[in-house]
């Protein structure tokens, strides 16, 4: 397998600092396992058995139940790359990640974050 390192990173690893994100920001981990449900399928029971098994993010984003098809409305630069324009699948998965995150921490509402269609008018 060729790819970045963090591919092989376990998900628990990096999941407290996402959450440290996201309280240093009065947000919550219930926010944070929110937006990581929307994202992958996974129900709570499931996420919180990949984060106990220790799997790394390849696995986690190659065997999510049901990817949300709306994170591809996820646009922006994250660590100076705009999003949208990453190639690699596994790493836009990680960044469409790192991106909501993100924006929970700057205090963006859920309904935004989670790309929730606007009610008509």
């Amino acid at each position: 397998m060729s790819g970045h390192r963090i591919f092989t990173t376990a998900v628990a690893s990096v999941y407290p600092h996402y959450v440290a994100k996201a309280e240093r920001k009065g947000r919550t981990k219930a926010e944070v396992d929110e937006i990581l449900r929307w994202l992958t399928g996974y129900s709570q029971t499931e996420l919180d058995a990949e984060l106990e098994r220790g799997t790394d993010f390849e696995t986690f984003f190659a065997e999510a139940p049901a990817m949300n098809p709306s994170r591809e409305l996820i646009t922006g630069v994250i660590c100076g790359v705009r999003v949208e324009e990453i190639e690699e699948p596994t790493m836009r998965e990680i960044r469409y990640l790192d991106k909501l995150v993100d924006e929970l921490a700057r205090g963006k509402a859920m309904e935004k974050i989670l790309r929730s269609p606007s009610p008509s008018p």
